[in-house]
C-alpha cells in the first residue's frame, strides 16, 4: 500500500512536462554529476596546494565574483541571443576553463582561472532557468523548478560522494571529468533543445514594458530587488557548506571523504524527499514557506557550532537542507511571477547574481569571523541571518499579499497561491482582449495540451 502511494507520488510528479523540459533536466542532471569545482576548490587549494586559507578563502572569492559577471551576462545574452546559444557557448567555455585549472600551478594563474570558471559556469544558469518558464505552463512550474532542483541534487549526491574518493586519489581526475561531464550538456543541447524564446512583440500595440526591460528597469523594480536581497542573506547561509563548513570540518580532524559524505547527505535528503515537499508546497501559500524556510537554514547552521562527530553534523545538514528545499522551489516560481515576459533571461540573471555575491562574500566573512573568533561565532551568525531573513520575508510578503503592485504581469507568468493579484492587471492564463497571446517559438501548445490531458 505504501509503496503503490510512493509510485502514484512520483507518477503525479513528473507528469504532464513537455519533452523539451525533460531533455533540460537531463542536461542538468549530467552537469551536476560532474561537479567537482565548487565543492572540493576549498581543500584543493589547502590540502592538495599548500595554500593557507587566506588564500583559498581569496581564490574562492575570485570564483564567486567571476559569478557575478557570468549571471548578468549571462541574463542578458540569453534575453537577447536566446536560451541555447547562450547554453551552448557557456558550457562549452566551462568545460575549457575547468580543465585548464586543474592543472595551473601559479598562484597568480589559478586566481585568474578560477575567476573564469566562476563567469562561464554561472552565465548558463539564466538560461536554462528562463528556458524552463519559456517550456513549462504557469501551473506546472513550481513543480518544474522543484524537479530541476531535484535533478541538481541528485547529481549533487552522486558527484560529492564520488569526488570525496577521488580527491584523496588525484584532484586532477576530478576537474577532468567535470570538464567532460560540462561537455556532454553541451552536446544534449546542442542536439535536442530549440530555442524557446518567446517572439518580441512588435507593432503599435506593442507594450514598451515588455519590448525595452533593461538592466536599469530590474533594478528600479523594488518588490524583486527586496526579493533578491532576502536570497542574498539565505545565500551567505547556504555557502557555508561549501566554505565554512569544510573549515570546521577540518578543525575537528575529519578528512576530504568524510566531509564529502557529510555533505553528499544534503543531496540524498533532497533525492529522497524533494517529491514529497513538493507535493505538500505546490498549491499552498509561499508567505509561511519561505518564512519556515529561513528560519530552518539559519538555526540548522547554526547548530553546527554544538557538533562534534559525523552523526552531529548530519543531523544539522537534515535541517537546513529542509530549509533549502522548500525554499528553492518557492522562490523561483516567485521569481518568474514577478518577470516580465521578455526580460526573463535579465531577471534571472540579477537573481542568480546573488548567490554569487555570496560566494564572493561568504568566504571572506567565514575567514575573517574563524580565524579572529573561532567557528562558533560564524554559526551564530548565521542563526542571526536566518532570523532577519525570516521578517524580511514576512513584511515582504504582506505587502505582495495586500494587492500592491507585484511586478509586471505577462502571460505567461505563473500565479503565486496565496497572492493577490493587482487590479487592472492581464490575468496570468488570458491575453489581454483583442491582442494575439505571445507564443515562444516551441514547445508550449504541447506543454498546454499536455496539462489539459493530465487534468482530465
Amino acid at each position: 500500500m505504501v509503496w503503490a502511494g510512493v509510485r502514484r507520488a512520483v507518477r503525479e510528479s513528473v507528469a504532464g512536462m513537455p519533452p523539451q523540459f525533460w531533455w533540460l533536466w537531463t542536461s542538468t542532471l549530467v552537469n551536476r554529476l560532474g561537479g567537482f569545482v565548487a565543492t572540493f576548490l576549498v581543500l584543493y587549494l589547502t590540502a592538495e596546494q599548500g595554500h593557507s586559507a587566506s588564500f583559498a578563502g581569496f581564490v574562492v572569492s575570485l570564483y564567486g565574483f567571476g559569478g557575478v559577471v557570468g549571471a548578468i551576462g549571462g541574463g542578458i545574452m540569453a534575453d537577447r541571443l536566446g536560451r541555447r546559444p547562450t547554453l551552448l557557448v557557456t558550457q562549452l567555455a566551462s568545460a575549457v576553463a575547468v580543465g585548464v585549472l586543474g592543472f595551473v600551478q601559479h598562484p597568480a594563474a589559478i586566481a585568474a582561472v578560477a575567476a573564469l570558471v566562476g563567469v562561464v559556469t554561472t552565465a548558463s544558469r539564466p538560461a536554462v532557468q528562463a528556458m524552463m518558464a519559456d517550456i513549462v505552463p504557469p501551473e506546472d512550474r513550481v513543480r518544474a523548478y522543484s524537479l530541476n532542483y531535484w535533478a541538481i541534487n541528485l547529481g549533487f549526491a552522486v558527484s560529492a560522494t564520488a569526488a570525496g574518493f577521488i580527491a584523496e586519489y588525484s584532484y586532477l581526475i576530478g576537474f577532468l571529468g567535470e570538464a567532460v561531464m560540462t561537455l556532454a550538456c553541451a552536446i544534449i543541447v546542442f542536439v535536442k533543445l530549440p530555442e524557446s524564446r518567446p517572439e518580441q512583440p512588435g507593432g503599435k500595440g506593442a507594450d514598451p514594458a515588455e519590448t525595452s526591460v533593461s538592466m536599469w528597469s530590474v533594478a528600479r523594480d523594488g518588490k524583486f530587488m527586496s526579493l533578491v536581497g532576502l536570497w542574498f542573506l539565505l545565500a551567505l547561509i547556504f555557502t557555508q557548506g561549501y566554505v565554512g563548513l569544510p573549515l570546521a570540518m577540518g578543525d575537528d580532524g575529519f578528512s576530504s571523504s568524510q566531509f564529502g559524505l557529510v555533505m553528499a547527505f544534503n543531496g540524498v535528503l533532497i533525492v529522497a524527499l524533494q517529491i514529497p515537499v513538493t507535493r505538500f508546497i505546490e498549491h499552498r501559500d509561499p508567505r509561511p514557506l519561505l518564512i519556515a524556510s529561513a528560519l530552518l537554514a539559519g538555526y540548522g547552521y547554526g547548530l553546527t557550532a554544538f557538533a562534534g562527530s559525523m552523526a552531529f553534523y548530519a543531523l544539522t545538514v537534515a535541517v537546513w537542507t529542509l530549509g533549502e528545499m522548500i525554499s528553492a522551489p518557492t522562490q523561483a516560481g516567485l521569481v518568474v511571477r514577478l518577470s516580465p515576459l521578455h526580460g526573463r533571461g535579465r531577471y534571472q540573471g540579477v537573481h542568480n547574481m546573488t548567490w554569487s555575491v555570496a560566494t564572493l562574500v561568504a568566504p571572506l566573512m567565514a575567514g575573517l569571523v574563524i580565524d579572529r573568533y573561532g567557528a562558533e561565532w560564524l554559526w551564530a551568525m548565521c542563526a542571526a541571518l536566518g532570523t532577519v531573513a525570516a521578517a524580511g520575508y514576512w513584511v515582504l510578503m504582506r505587502r505582495l499579499g495586500a494587492g500592491e503592485d507585484a511586478g509586471p504581469v505577462a502571460e505567461g507568468t505563473a500565479k503565486i497561491p496565496g497572492l493577490v493579484e493587482t487590479p487592472g492587471l492581464v490575468p496570468v492564463t488570458e491575453p489581454a482582449a483583442g491582442e494575439p497571446e505571445p507564443r515562444p517559438a516551441h514547445g508550449r501548445a504541447h506543454a498546454r495540451e499536455t496539462a489539459r490531458e493530465t487534468a482530465d
